[in-house]
């Protein structure tokens, strides 16, 4: 792990102490996303995670520029990922790679976000001019993988993150979905290897649904450096609400001492 070159999300330090907690707002009008912001300021989290594909107005640009300005005066100096999912990850709606480029670069360059989510098997060519987008803006760039029906092998999750890291992603991450116990143990496996052997920025790792659950709170000890939780609407199969997540990494953290 001595390896690990943090990443700052804004003022969050990504790869040093304890996993970072990171919050999705999905709600699907500007007045929704903006009131989730306000009452997320009340709970105490590390990331916002704007999840874009939920907004019916995502494919308008100056609208979605216009609702994450709002976003970001509502949550002051907290940071903000953004994250457009696309159907065939797990999200909301499909989209063309162009409009995907344009969005993120023009999100990048708005100067409203803190980092952007970039789907790292959507075509290198498509990968690369994201993220070459985004670092032009000085935004860093988490490369993400997610399968919503199994549990690839453990020399494919760490050769999955190390294409993320290859292609130039600040944070990989990969969420999969087990089938059994030991496919939870297999995630958490690859985790560690890749975290002591190969990783050279910090990692986040889950695996998804109440098999997955204690995944999202040992993560630490693994080496995973961000996990998510809830405040209300979850964006992916389980998400533990935010507290409980708090007290349960705190236990973690103190035994990594």
């Amino acid at each position: 792990m001595s390896n690990i070159k943090t990443v700052m999300l804004g003022k969050v330090e990504v790869g040093s102490g304890a996993p970072k907690v990171i919050v999705p707002i999905v709600g699907k009008t500007r007045e929704d996303i903006v009131a989730k912001g306000k009452e997320l300021t009340q709970y105490t989290m590390d990331v916002v995670e704007w999840r874009v594909d939920f907004y019916d107005d995502v494919f308008d640009i100056p609208q979605v520029v216009e609702t994450g300005r709002q976003l970001r005066a509502t949550l002051n100096d907290t940071p903000i990922l953004f994250t457009f999912r696309t159907k065939k990850e797990g999200g909301e709606k499909e989209i063309t790679m162009d409009a995907y480029t344009a969005l993120n670069k023009a999100m990048a360059e708005s100067g409203y976000v803190d980092a952007i989510d970039v789907e790292i098997f959507s075509g290198d060519d498509v990968v690369r001019k994201n993220i070459a987008n985004i670092h032009a803006a000085g935004i860093p760039v988490v490369g993400s993988n997610h399968d919503f029906f199994k549990t690839p092998t453990k020399a494919d999750l760490i050769s999955r993150l190390c294409k993320m890291q290859d292609m130039g992603a600040d944070i990989p991450k990969i969420a999969v979905m087990p089938q059994s116990k030991s496919d939870v143990i297999v995630l958490l496996d690859a985790t560690s290897e890749m975290a002591e052997k190969y990783a050279t920025r910090p990692l986040i790792t889950m695996s998804m649904s109440k098999l997955g659950v204690i995944s999202r709170l040992v993560g630490e000890a693994f080496g995973s450096s961000m996990t998510f939780g809830a405040v209300g609407q979850v964006s992916a199969p389980g998400q533990i609400p935010v507290e409980k997540l708090q007290t349960a990494m705190a236990i973690v953290h103190e035994a990594q001492k």
